[in-house]
């Protein structure tokens, strides 16, 4: 993102610099795409104007960049494909979870077992991740030593995305190492190991292009507070949230704005200066079943929202999984593609 740098001096010789990002003109914003099981998106994405894409990758499993048997990134990102990589701490993609001992560039890690649990729903099986305390122990460098080490054969920069959605794995409270943890806690010890992570990764060389974002779905507005303070906001280049039409009532335009109006009530400069990327939308079909028409309305959404000011919405991946299921999914990608192909993604 283009940055300005303004100093000045007064008569005593006192100085104060600032720095602000800034957007050239107005940019298109880029339709994008998340395919269920993060398998092969190609296909669906042939013909359209797909310039966007979101993956999932654990910090566990051994092969985060491109992906186990996933050469097609590569493809699609060398042919200026924008690709959203959501890095979690979250525990998945290795054989089991015990610790695991591997050799990156010559230094041999041994990393313990995950510690903590997320998404603690009552009646639910908590999946396991690796500890806030773990990270900023420096347990788990040897997973982002890999994790880099592979970034570096890309040949191209990403936007990496940390955890897909931290009010999520919080809602109900996080325990790590037998202790428990409130979600407000939960917040504030993520905060703390997403700066470990980024003073980890901003120390070393990253491929060109580089930028960073933290992931939550933006359904609670004291979580998007704690979650976004000035200081780690100064760090990361996009601000990201997650949109679902989930009911009758809802339309584009309110889905989109609710989370954004927050960030404007809510945060601070730094924050408002960055864009938005929003890593997943979708429309759930047993509510919405015309999801054609409803997918018809967000080109319109989108450019309102951003004739209105605050923070632009940049990018927007579609999750055709889960809640975004498109069905039938010939009728979802056509609209897909139609509204990708009007303003403002045009």
């Amino acid at each position: 993102m283009p940055r300005v740098t303004v100093q000045v001096r007064d008569t005593a010789g006192n100085t104060a610099t600032a720095t602000a990002d800034y957007v050239v003109g107005s940019q298109p914003v880029l339709g994008g795409y998340y395919l269920s099981g993060g398998a092969d998106p190609t296909a669906d994405m042939a013909g359209g104007n797909f310039r966007s894409l979101t993956q999932y990758r654990s910090f566990a499993d051994g092969y985060t960049f491109p992906g186990y048997n996933r050469p097609w990134l590569i493809t699609l990102g060398r042919a200026g494909v924008q690709i959203n990589m959501v890095l979690e701490l979250k525990h998945y993609g290795a054989a089991d979870t015990g610790p695991q001992t591997f050799t990156v560039d010559g230094t041999t890690y041994t990393v313990p077992a995950p510690s903590m649990t997320i998404q603690q729903r009552p009646g639910t099986t908590w999946p396991k991740a690796y500890g806030y305390g773990q990270v900023v122990a420096g347990h788990c460098d040897g997973l982002f030593a890999r994790a880099l080490a592979q970034y570096r054969t890309l040949g191209f920069g990403v936007n990496i995305q940390l955890a897909s959605e931290l009010d999520t794995d919080h809602e109900f409270g996080t325990t790590e190492a037998g202790i428990p943890f409130t979600w407000a806690q939960s917040d504030a010890r993520a905060v703390q190991a997403i700066n470990y992570i980024l003073t980890w990764f901003k120390a070393r060389t990253l491929p060109s292009g580089t930028t960073f974002s933290v992931g939550i779905g933006g359904f609670d507005r004291a979580c998007f507070q704690r979650v976004h303070p000035e200081s780690l906001m100064t760090r990361l280049d996009f601000l990201q949230w997650n949109v679902y039409g989930t009911n009758a009532s809802h339309t584009a335009l309110a889905r989109f704005r609710r989370t954004k109006d927050w960030a404007v009530a809510d945060l601070g400069p730094v924050a408002l200066s960055r864009r938005v990327l929003i890593a997943e939308w979708g429309v759930r079909v047993a509510e919405i079943p015309n999801q054609a028409a409803w997918i018809a309305t967000v080109p319109a959404a989108i450019a309102q929202l951003n004739a209105e000011g605050g923070p632009p919405i940049a990018r927007t991946n579609y999750f055709n999984s889960g809640w975004g299921t498109l069905t039938p999914k010939a009728t979802g990608l056509a609209a897909l593609r139609s509204a990708y192909a009007t303003l403002p993604y045009a």
